[in-house]
């Protein structure tokens, strides 16, 4: 017999009051609720009594701490930027991308747990490449969104498994040349967007697009593009040149990445017009007091 089934049969034959050891007698035919440390965060399909599950918002978590990236859709390209970490001298830096093809109409960038978004984006490559071999057509941007967005959304209600912790700006070109640009996010949504953001400074980056929109609605080539998307990471990283990766994707053309001698000229083009614009702002203001 085992000490549970000792135990049990101990405690129903004992007073209320009484113990066995050092442990107290419950009163029979009352249900022992144990609670688990670390409150409704124990499994992934628990809810918490305020309607949330918390690894699902762990793994936004996670999200907030990755590098921040940005995407942008004009009418004739997409257009991501990624803040890069910092390499280690004796890191080789091409083992290292955030801008990834998913086929030659698609390209994704992600921020959180680059591990997870390795998986994600390996699925997503299969599913285009079945798509293909399949319907002898390639797969639609909001195909290959709805397929990451249900697959991140099943490891939110399945045991022994954890979401994603990453959230994915997913961008490409439709069979009729049409553009679009998709995010998803840890718990399986997916939203379209013509400019967005994610990662540590996602809240900045976007405060910076909203109040930018105007401008950015008006963006309608490939330089005017990129040199809003360099401005958005200048503005709300302050980081130099080499901190920051941008690739174009253009409808029928291959990814292109943008040289880091380009950026690095944007960068400094970008800052001396930050400079003159707060040395008239000064002025004006000299003037008026």
């Amino acid at each position: 017999m085992s000490i549970f089934r000792i135990l049990n049969t101990t405690i129903r034959s004992q007073p209320i009051g009484d113990t066995v050891g050092s442990i107290p007698i419950m009163q029979p035919n009352k249900s022992i609720i144990f609670t688990m440390p670390g409150g409704y965060d124990g499994a992934v399909t628990l809810f918490s009594p305020a309607g949330y599950l918390q690894q699902v918002e762990y793994a936004q978590q996670a999200v907030q701490r990755g590098s921040t990236v940005v995407a942008l859709r004009t009418k004739d390209c997409i257009v991501m930027g990624v803040e890069k970490r910092a390499v280690e001298p004796l890191q080789i830096e091409r083992t290292v991308r955030k801008i990834i093809k998913l086929d030659d109409h698609l390209v994704i960038t992600f921020a959180g747990l680059t591990a997870d978004a390795r998986i994600l984006v390996k699925r997503a490559q299969e599913e285009a490449q079945n798509h293909r071999r399949n319907f002898e057509r390639p797969a639609s941007v909001e195909y290959i969104t709805r397929f990451m967005a249900r697959l991140k959304q099943h490891y939110t209600q399945s045991n022994g498994r954890r979401p994603f912790g990453v959230s994915c700006l997913i961008g490409g070109f439709d069979m009729d040349g049409q553009p679009h640009l998709y995010q998803t996010e840890p718990s399986g949504i997916y939203y379209e967007w013509s400019a967005n953001t994610t990662g540590r400074l996602g809240k900045t980056v976007r405060e910076h697009l909203e109040n930018n929109s105007a401008e950015i609605a008006s963006v309608s080539d490939e330089a005017a593009a990129i040199k809003q998307v360099v401005r958005t990471l200048v503005m709300s990283t302050g980081l130099d040149a080499s901190f920051y990766e941008l690739a174009v994707l253009q409808h029928k053309q291959p990814l292109q990445v943008v040289s880091p001698s380009t950026v690095a000229h944007l960068v400094q083009v970008i800052k001396r017009e930050n400079a003159d614009k707060e040395a008239r702002l000064k002025q004006q203001l000299t003037r008026g007091t």
